[in-house]
This record gives structure tokens, C-alpha cells and sequence, in this order.
């Protein structure tokens, strides 16, 4: 079928899915709020129909949805300068922290193992949920309940996880040495495949057996032509020394230098007619085809041109790595189990027994506990009372909006651990080069949309678990990798419900990274829920149909978590200055201003868990060492 319309994709049938707020269409409603900032809740069809606003059941466009990030964008825009008039809540903290993922709830479980459970922490987020993009994904369909993640996947890491982020997930009931337990074989025998669309090649095509079949039969199977098939057959299996002139060690250092891209166009001579099956490709930090080190290709070992190569040996130290039904959302749901009374059923969950426990929402901000969560409330203005250095018990002032309202509370210290770059609006008074530092990385727009099925048996009958798409919507779609853990049970069979994951990095080939990155943030915030949801409609048709899938019929429930400011810039040796550690602008932005402390993975200048635990236990010590405590 040449075109498929909208009630063929079946957009107009009643699944799980939500762009509104309060039950007015986002868009309307983001149009017609005054400055006031009157942010309403979320809610999905599926939740209200229940009376429930349980926000990881919310479907439709969640991360950072409209209602989250406005005030956020006024800061930015230069409306809340100057002194700022708030209502006196009269509460102060020992410690209040600006943002309530990972970073910053460990900060708090860090601060109390410091000075006791019983000082008063209050934890300040913009969103519904707790986590940051550690965000918990949940369906209820037939029955059974199927859980996904919407942004932190894995404990995982390049490098060794620390003592401090090991001995935290030891203390939370994680051990990393158990995963092989809990991933079910379900999806045994099960393999890759491309889809090969007919805007870049020569129709649409799903080639399976991607790196496991001989690349000539491969590229046999491919809509190509001649040329192309000959040219990408050649790159991906001949042995050749494209650098033959250079000793290893030089020859490392000039792939730093130059892109992937051009290592390919320049060295192993690929036609440039080629390129689209490159562009797809995903490297770690949005890096793609023309912005990756060519280094970094080499090192990886799955890209092509480097098989004839010699190059230095690296010693590689990976971390142990462990993933739950709902990624890492799963750390953050353990901190607040510790961090307050009643959010859970127990507060002496682990890895299992936190899987299918429910979070009691209502009682994050109990005024009874001395710790609290206040979601739904975005911090405005963090200042000093008086001079930074002043060692007063009311040493700082917070103001956030909620509902509409500016509310102000005070502390003893304040712990940044929200996005760097909006660190300088919030926090007027820093110094210009930390502010300058703080604005120089851009974070990684990203969208992670879960797409729940009645069945994944076009799967099965193609044989494959993962489709990578170059120059797709979505750079690709797997099915979710199917556990066993703590009562919940995946699917095992093709006739059972499953959640499609997909993967979404928008950037514009052709400019430096970090321009790429802020031109595909501006793509999402542009982009409304009915025209993302036909998006994935349309490709998951395109790519399954051949099988068997139907999207108005297969479809049960579709959120998409939107991050345009999504993980941690990381630097590289194309687009950044090689500069010592210590010059280099997330260590010069994080530290500390008075009783300002900050804390997030963007100050480690790295997208992990395990860095963002680090920088909370890091700013804890800082705002100790601010108050004279140790």
C-alpha cells in the first residue's frame, strides 16, 4: 500500500493514550495559560476511566510533558529576574535538593547517613514522578500487568561502578553478581534485522539476519543498487589497512581526529551513495556516522574498515551490568522506599520484591516525615540570604511554582541536582565563568516510546527480536527484554502481550554535535502527540506488516517518553578542546557557591547511573564541608 491513512493505522480507535491536561488538549491549554503558570495534572484515559492518576500508568506523551517544563523556559527566557515575591511557606530544611532522580535522592540518602534520619530534607521536582529519566512505565491490560522503561535502562558502564554507587545498590538489596537469574530465554534463537525504507533505498524492505548472515548474502537480500550493494559488500568484508603509512599509536591518534564519516568517504573510499545505510547507526551519546571518532568505531568492533588494522590494544573495564522490567526506575523506587516512611509497602524492599510493589503518592509529602518529596513544583530562584559565605541556619531561599502559585522555603544548604543549564537562571548570582561552564554542554534529546501489543507474533515468524531502521522516525525497535524477577513474569510466547521498545534520537547531519543536539530538542518540543503517535503507527506497519501486523488491530497502548533534554553530555575528541580534567567545564561548573552544592550525572560529564550517584555523595561532602561539619 503506497499510503495509509489515518483509520487504517487506527488513530482513531479507543487505545491507552493521553495528550491532555485536566482533559483539555495540551496544545489548547498550553495556549491559553496565562504567565500565572497554572500547571493541571496529567491524566490518561485509561487512569481517569479508573479514578486513579498513578502516574506510571499514564499513557501518551509523558518525560517531559507540557505542564513540566514552562516555568523551566520562563526561567531561561529572563521572566522571573530581579528579587522574586513568593508566599512564605514558613518551612525550613536542613537540606533542600532541586530535582528528585537519582542524583539527587541519593544525595538525600547520603545526607541522612551523614547527620541521621532525622533531619528535614525537602526534595523538589517539576514532574508527576519521581526518578528523573529513571521513569517507571506501566500497562494493566487483560489482567496482567507489563512494565517498561521510559529512559534509565541498566546498571551498566564503560568503566567500574565505585565503591560509593556499589556499596549504595548493596545497601538498597541490589546484587550485581545475580542478574543471569532473571532474563528469561524467551526470545532464544530469535535474532536481528533492517528495514530498509524507499525514501533512502529502493523500496521498503526487512532484511533479516543483520550480522549474522554472510554480509554478501545480506546485502544480496537488500533493496540496493549495483553500485551501493558492491560498495557496501566490499566495506564490510574486505581486510585492508586503509592508513598503511602510520605506525599504531599514530595511526589511534588520527582516527581521534577525524569523523567515522570521513573516515569511510576519504580512506576506504565508500561511496557516497552508501552513506544512508550509515546514518542510522546509533553510538553511544547520540553520536552518529559524521560526529562519532573514527577511534571510537575502531574500538567498538562491530563497525566496519578496520578489520586489516592494526591498533593499540585497550584495556577495557566494563561494569557489571543488571536490568529490571522498568530500567532503573527500580533504584530510584528503593531510595524512596528508605528515604520515606509509607511510600511503599515495606521499606525494606530489594531487587525482587520492589518489582511489583505500588507507590503510595500520597504520602511523598507527608509533613510527618523528615524527609519529603513535592512533586509537580519547579524551582525558580536559589539564593543566598545575605552574604554566600554567612554561616546562618536559613542560608538559602528556594522558590518553586506549584499550581500556579510562587512558594518560597529556606535551608541550611541547597543541592542542585537538575539539568546544569538551567543552573544559572535558577541561581543568578553564580559567578559568570561557572556560569558559562555550567551552559556549555548540551544534554541529548531522546525519545523512548513504548508501544504495548496484543501479540509479538510477527516476531516469531520472522525470527528476529531487534529491527534497526536507518533514516527511520525511530532508529529502531525491539521487543523488551523479557524477564522473570520478584512476581512479575514477561511473555513466553508469541500470542501473549509484549512491549514493543523504540528508540528516537532526532539530529540534523552535518553540523557539530552539540548543534545536533539542540536542533533535535527543538524538533521534539514542536512535534504534538497525534502527529508522534501516527509516526509510530506508521513505521511499526511499515516494518511488521509483512508479517502480519495490523496497527489499528495489534495496538493495545502507546506512551512516549519525551526527553529533549535527555542523558549527559559526554565530550569527545572531534567537537570538544583536549583540556586537563580539572579545566574542563562540568568540573568547573559544579563547584560549590556558598551553601550551594550541585549534583546530577551532566557535573561527572557522563550519561551513567552510577556518575550521578557519585555527584550526590560528592555535593553531600561539599555542602558539609560548607557548614564547618567536617
Amino acid at each position: 500500500m503506497a499510503e495509509w491513512t489515518d483509520k487504517e493505522l487506527g488513530l482513531h480507535l479507543p487505545i491507552a493514550r493521553r495528550d491532555f491536561i485536566g482533559g483539555v488538549a495540551a496544545g489548547a491549554a498550553m495556549a491559553a495559560a496565562p504567565k500565572a503558570l497554572a500547571q493541571a495534572a496529567p491524566t490518561s484515559a485509561a487512569a481517569s476511566a479508573a479514578g486513579s492518576d498513578y502516574p506510571p500508568l499514564l499513557t501518551g506523551l509523558r518525560g517531559q510533558y507540557p505542564g513540566s517544563f514552562e516555568a523551566a523556559h520562563m526561567a531561561r527566557d529572563g521572566d522571573f529576574t530581579g528579587a522574586l515575591q513568593a508566599e512564605d511557606s514558613g518551612e525550613h530544611y536542613d537540606l533542600v535538593i532541586v530535582g528528585g532522580g537519582i542524583s539527587g535522592l541519593a544525595a538525600a540518602y547520603f545526607y541522612r547517613q551523614a547527620l541521621g534520619d532525622d533531619r528535614k530534607i525537602l526534595i523538589l521536582d517539576n514532574h508527576d514522578d519521581f526518578g528523573g529519566h529513571a521513569k517507571r512505565n506501566e500497562f494493566h491490560y487483560e489482567g496482567r500487568t507489563i512494565l517498561a522503561y521510559g529512559g534509565t535502562m541498566s546498571i551498566e558502564s564503560p568503566f567500574p561502578y565505585s565503591f560509593t554507587s556499589k556499596k549504595l545498590l548493596a545497601e538498597l538489596g541490589v546484587d550485581l553478581t545475580s542478574y543471569h537469574r532473571y532474563e528469561t530465554k524467551a526470545y532464544d534463537g530469535l535474532g536481528s534485522a533492517t528495514f530498509f525504507d524507499k525514501e533512502h533505498f529502493l523500496a521498503d524492505k526487512l532484511v533479516t539476519g543483520t550480522g549474522a548472515k554472510p554480509w554478501p548474502q545480506f546485502f544480496a537480500e537488500a533493496p540496493l543498487t549495483g553500485a551501493v550493494r558492491g560498495d557496501l559488500t566490499r566495506i564490510f568484508t574486505e581486510k585492508v589497512n586503509y592508513l598503511p603509512n602510520l605506525t599504531p599509536e599514530a595511526r589511534a591518534e588520527y582516527l581521534r581526529h577525524i569523523s567515522y564519516q570521513d573516515y569511510l568517504l576519504k580512506h576506504a573510499k565508500m561511496l557516497p551513495e552508501s552513506l544512508p545505510f550509515f546514518l542510522g547507526h546509533y553510538f553511544r551519546n547520540n553520536k552518529r556516522v559524521d560526529t562519532l571518532p573514527a577511534w571510537e568505531a575502531a574500538l567498538g568492533g562491530r563497525m566496519p574498515g578496520f578489520a586489516g588494522m592494526d591498533l593499540p590494544e585497550q584495556i577495557t573495564a566494563e561494569a557489571q551490568h543488571f536490568h529490571w522490567p522498568d530500567g532503573n526506575a527500580t533504584v530510584a523506587r528503593l531510595l524512596v522506599s528508605r528515604l520515606i516512611p509509607g511510600a511503599f509497602p515495606s521499606d525494606k524492599l530489594d531487587q525482587e520484591s520492589v518489582v511489583l510493589a505500588p507507590a503510595r503518592y500520597a504520602a511523598l509529602d507527608n509533613p510527618a516525615n523528615p524527609t519529603r518529596i513535592r512533586l509537580k513544583s519547579m524551582v525558580i530562584r536559589a539564593e543566598h540570604i545575605g552574604k554566600p559565605a554567612r554561616q546562618t541556619e536559613k542560608a538559602v531561599r528556594v522558590v518553586y511554582v506549584k499550581d500556579g502559585k510562587r512558594v518560597s522555603v529556606t535551608g541550611a544548604n541547597v543541592i542542585m541536582a537538575c539539568f546544569n543549564m538551567v543552573i544559572p537562571f535558577i541561581v543568578p548570582e553564580l559567578p559568570q565563568p561557572q556560569k558559562d561552564a555550567l551552559h556549555y554542554a548540551s544534554k541529548v534529546p531522546m525519545q523512548y516510546t513504548n508501544v504495548l501489543v496484543k501479540n509479538w507474533r510477527p516476531w516469531a515468524k520472522l525470527g528476529v527480536k531487534s529491527i534497526g531502521a536507518p533514516n527511520g522516525y525511530h532508529i529502531g525497535a525491539s521487543l523488551d527484554t523479557p524477564m522473570n524477577i520478584g512476581g512479575y513474569a514477561s511473555a513466553l510466547t508469541p500470542d501473549e502481550p509484549v512491549v514493543i521498545h523504540m528508540v528516537r534520537n532526532p539530529n540534523q547531519p552535518g553540523l557539530p554535535r552539540k548543534e545536533q543536539n539542540r536542533l533535535g530538542r527543538a524538533m521534539m518540543l514542536a512535534e504534538e502527540y497525534p502527529a508522534i503517535e501516527r509516526e509510530i503507527r506508521l513505521q511499526l506497519q511499515r516494518m511488521l506488516g509483512g508479517a502480519g501486523f495490523n496497527a489499528a488491530r495489534d495496538i493495545a497502548a502507546i506512551t512516549v517518553n519525551r526527553w529533549p533534554h535527555g542523558y549527559a553530555y559526554t565530550y569527545d575528541t572531534l567537537g570538544d578542546p583536549e583540556v586537563p580534567d580539572e579545566l574542563r567545564p562540568h568540573v568547573i561548573g559544579r563547584q560549590t557557591f556558598g551553601r550551594i552544592a550541585i549534583a546530577n550525572a551532566d557535573a561527572a560529564g557522563s550519561a551513567f547511573t552510577n556518575t550521578a550517584i557519585d555527584m550526590g555523595e560528592r555535593a553531600v561532602q561539599e555542602c558539609l564541608i560548607s557548614r564547618g561539619l567536617i
